[in-house]
């Protein structure tokens, strides 16, 4: 079942899966590539999960300036981009999870996204500890000082998800090129601060623009599945 609504502000497609008590709150920031394939999405969750859930994909109106967590040319010059992340994450912690778990119950949290939502979703992590996991899926890590903000913050989440395709860091662009290096550093770095079951780098195969809901999918269900599968439950 889905519906859309609006929540705090925001317009949201909300999708409850499964005949049970849903087992984990989802969300994820939705642009206009991500509309046209969400449905997917959320079915390919399901299914590789067998789980009940709630998926909340609230709209992003400029997808560089609401989910760049700090002001970096290679990702646009633009003044506005690097100074309204803050906004995204309030709307999400003060007004959509409060609305989701007056709904649903209080239920573990799971934020993710790709590319920028992947990046966002990561960098949330370390700025509010109401997620119990995200996905981080094909991230945007070659943001200039990624790797100086991640080793100076904590993360507040139990479980962190990564991945990249195969073919992203051969590119003739010399800032996205790092995100290899980048991904593979951050995975070392949570393996440390996590625990290495706690995390994940999965490689799929393509460029960025590849199959980019089946990644997605992926990266919410492992999520899931540690969750319901955690001997703490």
């Amino acid at each position: 079942m889905n519906q859309t609504l609006e929540i705090g502000g925001r317009q949201c497609l909300l999708y409850t899966e499964g005949d049970q008590q849903p087992q984990a709150l989802l969300i994820q920031p939705l642009g206009t590539q991500e509309r046209d394939s969400i449905d997917s999405e959320v079915a390919m969750i399901s299914e590789a999960t067998g789980a009940s859930f709630v998926m909340a994909a609230f709209a992003i109106g400029d997808w560089e300036v609401e989910l760049t967590p700090w002001h970096a040319p290679a990702i646009s010059k633009r003044q506005a981009v690097g100074e309204h992340a803050l906004d995204t994450l309030d709307d999400i912690t003060n007004s959509l999870i409060p609305y989701l778990k007056e709904r649903f119950g209080h239920l573990p949290v799971v934020l993710g996204g790709y590319s920028l939502g992947g990046l966002f979703s990561r960098w949330a992590a370390s700025k509010a500890e109401c997620f119990e996991a995200v996905a981080a899926v094909s991230p945007s890590l070659w943001i200039d000082a990624w790797c100086g903000f991640s080793d100076a913050h904590a993360v507040y989440a139990r479980y962190v998800y990564l991945s990249l395709g195969d073919r992203e860091e051969h590119t003739r662009n010399k800032a996205i090129a790092q995100v290899g290096n980048n991904v593979r550093w951050e995975h070392e770095h949570l393996k440390q601060t996590l625990g290495s079951d706690n995390t994940t780098l999965e490689w799929n195969a393509g460029n960025h623009f590849t199959d980019g809901a089946r990644r997605t999918a992926k990266g919410f269900a492992w999520c899931i599945n540690k969750i319901i599968n955690s001997p703490e439950k």
